[in-house]
């Protein structure tokens, strides 16, 4: 198998196991109490993150490879698993208020108010140009901040306890 094909296997793969993890665990929230804010835009979300993974499995083979950003998009994923470990049970991929918890506040969370986006904006722009797809990396970078947009603002949201249940 060519670098390419198993980077892009690794990171596929990666996805797929978070959203398992992610599914374990909004339905253990829901079952403790915890009710979904924004939902509207979710498989817009989940949408706009499989064309950006279909897009690399279609563009990216063939492609030389700059390692440096690998290596960046590697050091990323550290980010992805401090954020992962510190949320613990409570990360999920949607936005799930369990009402009462206090906000976590510890690890990442110290530095940073949202630090898995500061991670996913980086790996949306990094992995394609790892590949050279300047455009893809700018394409969905554009995408990916109109999300943000909407998503941290619903999250906010819900967060200050005025969300509709």
């Amino acid at each position: 198998m060519s670098a390419p094909y198993l980077i892009l296997a690794l990171v596929t793969l990666q996805r797929l196991a978070e959203l398992i993890v992610a599914r374990r665990n909004t339905r253990r929230l829901l079952a403790l109490g915890a009710y979904e804010a924004g939902a509207v835009h979710y498989p817009l979300i989940v949408m706009m993150h499989f064309l950006w993974l279909a897009s690399l499995w279609w563009l990216a083979p063939g492609q030389p490879i700059y390692w440096p950003l690998i290596s960046l998009f590697l050091l990323l994923q550290l980010g992805r698993l401090w954020v992962l470990a510190t949320l613990g049970q409570r990360w999920t991929t949607r936005i799930i208020i369990l009402p009462g918890a206090p906000l976590v506040r510890k690890g990442p969370f110290r530095f940073l108010r949202h630090p898995n986006y500061a991670v996913v904006i980086a790996e949306i722009a990094v992995l394609p140009l790892a590949f050279g797809l300047w455009e893809l990396a700018l394409i969905f970078s554009l995408a990916n901040a109109a999300m943000l947009a909407v998503r941290i603002g619903a999250e906010e949201k819900a967060l200050s306890g005025s969300a509709a249940r």
